[in-house]
């Protein structure tokens, strides 16, 4: 899997001038601002690093309840023995801005490399803040490796000089990750 980092072009082109490619920019910075303020003041944790196209981010708060869709209508669920919640975001390494449509797979291992789980993030709505996430049981309090996965995304992509993006998967580890899931390891 590619995970080097590599920024992408941002080039003035026929689809898209340098006074756009500003405007990206621009929603990149509001994006990272919102992201910034979830990582420093809203999770217990939040940690971001460089991979192929995209940065990945890591946040890790407690679990928390969400609408969910039950046939065919909104339904509010508490989580049940889930004890963190996991997000993931993933951002454009040029500009900024977050990245839709994405398949992205998180393993979290324990401090002896025991797999914990490996799960689907979905993607999430947020009020403020778009990302891929899902409550998780952890066994409880430790340090814990958390791998994320991120496919390569099917969906197209304009521009001939800058749409030539996000072609390989990218896979980031975040080592000794300390979760606070209020339990004990027993």
């Amino acid at each position: 899997m590619a995970s080097k980092e590599k920024t992408p072009p941002m080039k003035s082109s026929n689809e898209a001038s340098e006074k756009q490619l500003q405007l990206a920019k621009e929603q990149g910075k509001a994006y990272r601002k919102a992201l910034d303020e979830m990582a420093k003041h809203e999770a217990d944790i939040g940690e971001m690093k460089p991979a192929g196209n995209f940065v990945v981010a890591l946040a890790v708060e407690e679990a928390e309840g969400m609408y969910h869709k039950v046939d065919g209508k909104l339904e509010w669920q508490e989580p049940d023995k889930e004890n963190v919640h996991i997000e993931i975001t993933a951002f454009d390494a040029a500009d900024g801005r977050f990245i839709p449509e994405l398949t992205v797979h998180v393993t979290v291992s324990d401090e002896d490399g025991k797999q914990v789980g490996r799960y689907q993030q979905p993607f999430l709505w947020h009020p403020w803040l778009y990302h891929y996430g899902r409550n998780w049981q952890l066994p409880g309090d430790g340090n814990y490796t958390v791998k994320v996965e991120i496919d390569a995304p099917e969906f197209g992509r304009h521009d001939k000089e800058n749409g030539k993006r996000y072609a390989e998967p990218v896979e980031v580890v975040f080592e000794n990750v300390e979760i606070e899931t209020g339990r004990k390891l027993s």
